[in-house]
């Protein structure tokens, strides 16, 4: 998707009294995506004092009676992770893919040093949409490759009592999906029913977040409801879940990302050189973007830069045992 917002804010909070090393609860913010008729998305990351957890850059979920009509826009140094739980989307990107996307599948693609692509909801008229959009950031040898797409309909699922995870990107509990990766991360969408409890294996070298999509979810003394996301830090072999009722949650990890970034409109770049280069291009309609069929030229153009040296946003760095 592409990002028409200027700067984050964010609330956040300790929960000293929760297991573990730290943890911050993160609300999200409201955003538009796509122009004059596209839709609000509640964005969880970046945040001023979250920008990323492991490699995961960019987190929105969408969930209105919208029609999603995101224009051909580009994409540099990353990947874009689209997870639709409620209706279908098409996708057509400068690859030359043009698929369908349902619920329950996976659509992944890899800007490498420059792609671009549209997403529009299925059906003329507005309808149930809700999703999640992530970004990867890419590290510098895929940051500078081609660009790819693939889509996966069968994930696997990690299983442990009550508790189903489908793995969608990286690994849990031994369990990894086939979508391509660059850097240790995990992402899965889990479902607790019945006010059952459950342990999620973690690493300890990994950083982790849970956002809450239905139902609520207890770790500890804290309760996770649907809209803040939850930040549990580094330094953990395990977490410990209980449903109030039944829960659908978003658990992301990954080793935390060796490098700053500069993220900027739709790129990811490591100095202010990076993004000038990457919004000329896409306005002088360079090759590095490629084409998108079927939108009689239309595209979205990128905003002013503004009128500052961009700088990466410093990472936080999290807090071990």
């Amino acid at each position: 998707m592409t990002r028409l917002d200027g700067h984050n804010t964010e609330s956040v909070s300790r929960r000293p009294d929760v297991e573990g090393p730290e943890m911050l609860l993160l609300e999200p913010r409201e955003v538009p995506l796509g122009g004059v008729r596209g839709i609000q998305v509640h964005r969880l990351l970046p945040q001023r004092a979250l920008p990323m957890v492991g490699a995961w850059c960019f987190f929105d979920r969408f969930d209105e009676e919208a029609l999603m009509r995101v224009l051909p826009h580009p994409h540099t140094g990353l990947q874009t992770v689209t997870w639709p739980l409620v209706g279908h989307i098409r996708h057509r990107d400068s690859v030359g893919s043009d698929v369908t996307l349902r619920p329950g599948e996976l659509n992944l693609m890899t800007s490498g040093r420059g792609v671009s692509h549209s997403e529009f909801s299925i059906g003329e008229t507005a309808g149930p949409l809700e999703g999640l959009q992530f970004w990867v950031a890419l590290p510098p040898e895929a940051a500078a490759g081609d660009a790819a797409f693939e889509t996966h309909a069968d994930l696997p699922v990690f299983v442990d009592g009550a508790l189903r995870a489908t793995v969608f990107l990286g690994e849990l509990g031994g369990v990894r999906s086939p979508a391509t990766t660059h850097t240790p991360i995990v992402g899965a969408d889990a479902r607790l029913s019945d006010a059952a409890s459950a342990t999620i294996p973690l690493l300890p070298g990994f950083e982790y977040a849970i956002a809450v999509l239905s139902g609520a979810l207890r770790m500890g003394d804290a309760l996770l409801t649907s809209g803040p996301m939850l930040y549990l830090g580094l330094g953990r072999d395990h977490v410990a879940v209980h449903a109030e009722g039944d829960a659908r949650f978003i658990l992301l990890g990954g080793e935390p990302f060796a490098e700053d970034l500069i993220m900027w409109w739709n790129f990811v770049g490591r100095s202010h050189d990076d993004i000038v280069s990457a919004r000329d291009d896409w306005e002088a309609q360079a090759g590095r973007f490629g084409h998108v069929e079927g939108h009689a030229g239309a595209r979205i153009p990128a905003p002013p830069l503004p009128n500052v040296r961009l700088t990466p946003r410093r990472r936080r760095r999290p807090r071990t045992v």
